[in-house]
């Protein structure tokens, strides 16, 4: 089951938070089938030609520091002679999350990151690429387009034969595993015996070893009658997840650690019996690359230090260990978003461990446990999460560092009642709050301060999300939020009123073990250094603050046929390089930098168009996107590409919607939004009023706990889409998409007003205005509707004709293209949670 669209759609998830080891189990067995076939030996010929260019080209490869697109060429050599070029070339399986989130037994982060620590000890420049397949990475390392296969690539001795593999980063077997106690009765077979199984169907992932172990499991054994089911990852996950509650569950086959991972968020997940021999998991280089995998080996033997589950949490242990564990909930604090690791605690406990020569280990702690616990029980050495510090938490057995942040809090009501502008206000008013808040606290000591103030504590199962949502719609009467949110709160819904200062604010730390005073010093000392520095403080600040840009509207004044900005050839250029509106682009640059090309956000995306510098580099630019031209180029080269992971039936200002929605969350947190939506009865398809809808829920506990990629910062693509849409169709009514006499135009959302529903015309002397073409672009060596591009029945080869292009041959090798995805204004979504306090 091997073929172009399957390859396509394979490994293409970023990985989440809370459920990162369970997508790693099915990635790591689904890309690692790699029989090197007989057709390389052709297919090098073929592959010289190709690469013939970029050859005489070579020693133009760019260094770091510099912004130009990089360009491939052709290294067989050892360390030696990658070392002369100052370039170490590291090749990822095609949207393989196991290169953005950790994995258990590497204790530094991620693929992606012990790529990078390993290319900065050996004095090289990191480059990423992608292969489309296993047998694609082989090729692309045998043939000298690649250095190093850097991922979650499985073992084999036909493996060993043809490549080096390293020694190995982590060992794993294979379980059975279903949704439900399935021993006795008509709801399935005992899993706990693998050679008991009868009359069952095992689902697995398709093209993977683990479909040929059990396809061989069920060949050594016909009187079983085995059948076996194979589904790409995307369907086989979404299947197995969603029947894990249901009167039939599927039944399958994953790493252990996966299916242990995925318990503690699936209660009813059963783990059964092992299906073959254990796998190791590698990297690669060429095979008479002796030196490389020597150095690879042993930068790994250093790194590859696992921490005891249990040990003393003092500064000595720690030391000695090398290993530093942080726990915090999968949360503001840590949180996957625009397809990198990100969040408060884990930029500060990723400096912290580094300045102490310590590799960090975060432990991603269930919600409904305690963090304290994790602590008092030799679990964790820190414990983060925006805990607010209070000194019940002191008598439980913690003691609290240095505060990293305040907040007050702010009261929040319904624009149709009486304002409450200061505390004297809430008298005779009703505050709504959400069980087990520490705004109760908050709201019990304004009465002891004499307002009579009602309390009204919702049930358990009502969310914060829902409360914001009863204020806005008039069913409460007021609520509490942290000032930090509050105005992103009004700017969700416009019936929100941000009213009077509700208290102090209230001091935010980290926590350890009381008894523990040499590792709290460290802390101190660090953070009292850290925040002392202008710059961090200002860091950790907007971690809390609402985007600005979010919530600025585009109020310059622009004449009809004007210029939108100072880069509007940029725009037009790009964005038809990249089949895309113009005027969409120039919007989205508004939204996120004002215009500034030196823009830089507190998580590292720069430029006009935001690009994190890990997504240009994966796209093929190595260097900082501070110039227009790379930050434009590279910013519609990935929204094209991310408009290019939906689906072909999907409507096309949907998949626009969307693909703003995945540029700025990434695409994992996109698809569990459009699969929580349709549980809710919404329609996965929509965005507007629906998939929206569900992003936002996606912040609040009983909803990201059971998504795949976790929590999500779901008021920011709301919002986000909502602002550039509006400014796009503000656009749309001052100029025309044209971008060239002779170019394709696109026509916006004004346009279909005046019956042209979003098409490609033609804008030549000799075909005037009018003359409709269907919209399409190439990519992935196939004709496809374009986004805006209204969808006709028309042939691709007249197509071809009318627009005078052709499909163009794709290299086999190319940049790597990132693992991201998706989320305009709903009546009433729901509200951003609040934080951990």
């Amino acid at each position: 089951m091997r073929n172009s669209q399957f390859n396509n759609r394979l490994c293409q998830f970023p990985y989440l938070p809370c459920l990162f080891l369970a997508v790693l189990s099915l990635i790591i067995t689904a890309c690692d089938r790699g029989e090197h076939k007989e057709s390389v030996e052709d297919r090098r010929a073929i592959e010289e030609r190709e690469l013939q260019a970029t050859v005489e080209d070579q020693e133009a490869a760019k260094t770091p520091g510099t912004s130009e697109t990089f360009k491939n060429y052709r290294e067989t050599g050892d360390l030696p002679a990658i070392e002369k070029r100052g370039i170490i070339r590291f090749v990822h399986l095609y949207e393989d999350p196991g290169g953005k989130l950790p994995r258990s037994a590497i204790v530094s982060q991620s693929n992606v990151k012990l790529a990078e620590r390993l290319a900065k000890k050996l004095g090289l420049a990191p480059q990423f690429l992608v292969a489309e397949s296993p047998q694609q990475g082989i090729d692309m390392v045998i043939n000298g387009e690649a250095d190093v296969i850097a991922d979650n690539f499985a073992a084999s001795e036909e493996r060993r034969q043809i490549l080096g593999l390293t020694e190995p980063l982590e060992q794993t077997e294979r379980v059975l595993v279903t949704g439900e106690v399935l021993v006795t009765g008509n709801k399935g077979p005992d899993i706990s015996n693998a050679e008991e199984l009868r009359n069952v169907e095992l689902t697995v992932l398709a093209d993977s070893l683990i479909a040929e172990a059990v396809h061989q499991f069920a060949a050594d054994n016909p009187s079983a009658n085995i059948s076996v089911t194979e589904l790409p990852m995307i369907d086989l996950y979404s299947a197995f997840v969603d029947s894990i509650d249901g009167r039939h569950p599927l039944i399958t086959v994953m790493a252990r650690s996966t299916a242990e991972a995925m318990r503690r968020h699936h209660p009813n997940l059963v783990i059964g019996d092992s299906i073959g021999g254990p796998v190791a998991l590698v990297w690669a280089v060429r095979k008479d690359a002796d030196e490389l995998r020597t150095r690879i080996n042993n930068f790994m033997t250093r790194t590859l230090i696992k921490a005891p589950l249990q040990r003393e949490a003092d500064w000595k242990s720690i030391k000695e260990s090398g290993v530093l564990r942080f726990a915090t909930y999968n949360g503001p604090g840590y949180v996957l978003w625009k397809g990198v690791l990100t969040g408060l605690d884990y930029e500060l406990a990723s400096k912290f461990a580094e300045e102490n020569e310590l590799e960090l280990q975060i432990i991603v702690v269930p919600t409904k446990d305690s963090l304290i616990d994790y602590l008092k029980a030799g679990k964790a050495d820190i414990a983060g999460a925006s805990t607010t510090i209070t000194e019940s938490r002191r008598e439980q057995g913690v003691e609290f560092s240095t505060p990293i942040l305040e907040t007050s809090v702010r009261v929040l009501s319904n624009e149709k009642t009486p304002p409450i502008n200061t505390a004297q206000d809430l008298n005779g008013r009703t505050l709504t709050l959400r069980a087990g808040s520490a705004f109760i606290d908050t709201a019990q000591k304004l009465r002891q301060r004499g307002i009579d103030v009602t309390i009204e504590v919702a049930p358990d199962d009502v969310t914060f999300g829902d409360i914001v949502i009863g204020v806005a719609n008039g069913e409460f009467d007021a609520t509490l939020e942290d000032t930090n949110l509050a105005e992103l709160q009004a700017a969700l819904y416009p019936q929100l009123v941000v009213g009077a200062v509700a208290s102090d604010p209230l001091p935010q730390g980290w926590m350890v073990a009381q008894g523990h005073n040499n590792l709290l010093d460290k802390i101190n000392q660090f953070l009292e250094s850290f925040l002392g520095d202008e710059k961090n403080r200002a860091m950790v600040n907007n971690y809390f603050k609402p985007n600005e840009q979010l919530l600025k509207k585009a109020e310059a004044r622009l004449l009809p046929g004007g210029k939108l900005s100072p880069y509007d050839k940029l725009a037009k250029k790009y964005a038809l390089e990249h089949n895309l509106d113009w005027r969409l682009v120039v919007a989205q640059m508004w939204q996120e930098s004002n215009f500034d090309p030196k823009a830089e956000s507190y998580v590292g995306a720069q430029g006009l168009l935001q690009v994190m510098p890990q997504t240009a580099q994966e796209m093929g630019f190595t260097g900082p996107l501070f110039d227009p031209d790379d930050s434009v180029h590279a910013g519609t080269k990935y929204l094209n590409w991310v408009k290019d992971r939906f689906e072909d039936e999907l409507p096309a200002d949907e998949k626009l919607w969307f693909s703003l929605a995945a540029y700025n969350a990434g695409i994992g947190h996109l698809r569990d939004a459009r699969a929580l939506a349709k549980k809710l009865g919404l329609d996965p398809n929509k965005w507007f009023d629906n998939v929206e809808v569900a992003m936002l829920k996606l912040s609040e506990p009983r909803y990201y706990e059971k998504a795949r990629y976790g929590y999500a910062r779901g008021a920011e693509p709301v919002l986000y889409v909502k602002n550039i849409s509006n400014l796009y169709r503000a656009y749309t009514d001052m100029v025309s998409g044209d971008v060239a006499q002779g170019y394709r135009l696109f026509l916006g959302p004004a346009d279909r007003a005046n019956g042209l529903p979003g098409q490609f015309v033609e804008a030549s002397p000799g075909r005037p205005f009018g003359i409709k073409a269907s919209g399409q672009s190439c990519q992935y060596a196939r004709w496809t509707p374009s986004a805006g591009a209204h969808r006709q029945h028309f042939p691709a080869e007249r197509w071809r004709l009318f627009a005078g292009e052709s499909c163009p041959q794709q290299s086999a090798a190319r940049p790597l293209t990132p693992a991201h995805g998706l989320w305009p204004p709903s009546p009433l979504p729901a509200a951003v949670s609040g934080s951990s306090r």
